[in-house]
């Protein structure tokens, strides 16, 4: 059913159980997997001009946070049985949900999995939902994993 699935993941515990669940659908289906993660534009306009060295460290961590998130996926796709063809991706200079959704379209994706942290009320309002967006923005199938 499925042929090319993408996994966002910013390396919590809710984009972890989102990746367990995207591997056994990947395994499940003889689907690739597509783990994107997605960097937030630099919060510190103006700053970095003044301070380059505050934007190299901000994108030198994200690339770090990255690389542990997909070698955790990494992992999950060797293990467990049949391997899971994986493909790693990083995203830069676009909004979270908005990258997620431009590469599913890219990769020609039919379902994008992405972990949810549950929030409600307030938190949710304040802190907005990635997940929320991608549902409201994706022309492709969402399966939010909570």
């Amino acid at each position: 059913m499925f042929k090319s699935i993408l996994l966002a993941t910013d390396g919590s515990a809710a984009s972890d159980h989102a990746a367990s669940v995207a591997v056994g659908l990947a395994r499940t289906h003889g689907a690739t997997l597509t783990a994107l993660y997605a960097v937030d534009p630099y919060p510190y306009v103006g700053l970095g001009e003044v301070n380059p060295m505050g934007f190299q460290a901000y994108m030198s961590a994200a690339q770090e946070h990255a690389a542990t998130a997909h070698s955790r996926i990494a992992a999950l796709c060797a293990d467990g049985g049949a391997a899971v063809q994986l493909e790693v991706k990083l995203v830069e200079d676009v909004s979270a949900a908005s990258g997620i959704v431009q590469a599913a379209q890219a990769e020609g994706s039919d379902l994008i999995v992405v972990g949810s942290h549950g929030r409600t009320g307030i938190a949710r309002l304040m802190l907005g939902s990635v997940a929320a967006k991608v549902v409201a923005e994706s022309p492709v199938p969402v399966l939010v994993v909570r």
